[in-house]
C-alpha cells in the first residue's frame, strides 16, 4: 500500500464529542474505513460538564464518565481515533476532500462528518485576556477546584451559566449569577435548581464591562445596570463566563450555507449545501442542542454517508458526471 493509500478513507469525522463518536461507531458498523480526528481527549464538552441527567437510560452519570464508555463503544467497532488539530476542509476539483492538520498531515475523503462543535463566546471586555487563566475562566468543572472559599461571579442566563453556577457553589462560598437580561434562558428545572441554592445570589438586567485584578489575579468584576448605567464593583476572586458558544465552521474552506448564528444547514441526511460534508451536533442549526441531538444527527450522517458513497461509486462505474 503507497503512503498516499494509507491517507485515503471513506469518510473522516471531525471532532470526538458525541456526535463524533456515535458517527464513528455507526461508520464501523458499515464497514466504512473511518478516521476520527479530535484535538484534545475523547468526549468533547462531556469532559467539561459534572453531572449529566438528561441522557436516556443514565438517571445521573459524570460526564467523563459517559465520555469513556462513548469511547469504548466506538474503538469497539473499529473507530480508529487520531490527536491532532484540523486546520483546512478543502473540496478538490476531483471532488475529494483535502482535510489538513497542525501536525501537517493531509487526508483524503470523499466525505466528511463535522462534529467540531464550538468555542466559548468571549465577553470581549478589558481584563478578560489578561486574566484568563489567573481568574476568568469558561469551565466550572476544570478550574472550580482552584477557588474553594472564594466569591465567583457567573456570566450567562442559559442553561450552561445556570448549571455551572449552582455546580460551583460546592466550592465557592457564594456565586453572583449575572444576567443581561431579567429573564433567564435557562430550563425551569434547572431554574428552580439553582435559585432554591442558598449560596446564589441572582444579579439581574446587569453586564459585566471590565475584570479587574492585580499580579495574584482577579479581585473584582465591574457590574453596570443595563437600565441606568451605573456602575458598581463586586468582590470575587473568579469570573466563570458562559455567554455561549460559536461553532467551529470555520474550518471549511468555501461558502456552506448556514443561519445567522453561522451554524451549518442542513438537510434531513444531514448533509450541507457542499455535496459530501455532513453536519451533526453543535455545528448544525437545530432548535435544541443536546447529547441526544447529538447522537441522533450523527446516526443519521453516518447512515447517509454510507448510502452517499455507495451512490458515488454507482456513478462512477456507469460513467456518470459525479454530483
Amino acid at each position: 500500500m503507497t503512503e498516499r493509500a494509507k491517507r485515503e478513507y471513506d469518510v473522516i469525522i471531525v471532532g470526538a464529542g458525541p456526535a463524533g463518536l456515535c458517527a464513528a461507531l455507526y461508520a464501523g458498523r458499515g464497514m466504512l474505513s473511518a478516521l476520527t480526528i479530535e484535538r484534545g481527549a475523547p468526549g468533547g464538552e462531556l469532559l467539561n460538564t459534572d453531572l449529566i441527567e438528561d441522557y436516556i437510560g443514565f438517571e445521573s452519570i459524570k460526564g467523563w464518565e459517559l465520555a469513556q464508555k462513548m469511547t469504548e463503544h466506538a474503538r469497539k467497532f473499529g473507530a480508529q481515533i487520531v490527536t491532532d488539530t484540523v486546520e483546512r476542509i478543502h473540496k478538490a476539483f476531483d471532488g475529494w476532500f483535502d482535510v489538513t492538520t497542525a501536525r501537517g498531515e493531509t487526508y483524503r475523503t470523499q466525505a466528511v462528518i463535522l462534529t467540531a462543535g464550538g468555542t466559548p463566546v468571549k465577553l470581549g471586555v478589558p481584563g478578560e485576556k489578561e486574566y484568563a487563566g489567573k481568574g476568568v475562566s469558561y469551565c466550572a468543572v476544570c478550574d472550580g477546584a482552584f477557588f474553594k472559599g472564594e466569591r465567583l461571579a457567573v456570566v450567562g442566563g442559559g442553561d450552561a451559566a445556570v448549571e455551572e453556577a449552582d455546580y460551583l457553589t460546592r466550592y465557592a462560598s457564594k456565586v453572583h449569577l449575572v444576567h443581561r437580561r431579567d429573564e433567564f434562558r435557562a430550563s425551569k428545572l434547572l431554574q428552580e435548581r439553582a435559585f432554591a441554592n442558598p449560596k446564589i445570589e441572582v444579579i439581574r438586567n446587569t453586564t459585566v464591562p471590565e475584570i479587574v485584578g492585580n499580579e495574584r489575579g482577579v479581585t473584582h468584576a465591574v457590574l453596570e445596570n443595563s437600565a441606568t448605567g451605573g456602575r458598581s464593583n463586586l468582590d470575587v476572586g473568579g469570573v466563570f463566563i458562559f455567554a455561549g458558544f460559536k461553532p467551529n465552521t470555520q474550518l471549511v474552506d468555501g461558502h456552506v450555507d448556514h443561519d445567522a448564528g453561522g451554524y451549518l444547514i442542513t438537510d434531513n441526511r444531514m448533509m450541507t449545501s457542499m455535496a459530501g460534508l455532513f453536519a451533526a451536533g453543535d455545528v448544525r442549526s437545530q432548535v435544541t442542542r443536546q447529547i441526544t441531538t447529538a447522537v441522533g444527527d450523527a446516526t443519521t450522517a453516518a447512515i447517509a454517508v454510507e448510502k452517499y458513497l455507495k451512490s458515488l461509486r454507482e456513478q462512477q462505474r456507469d460513467g456518470k458526471p459525479k454530483k
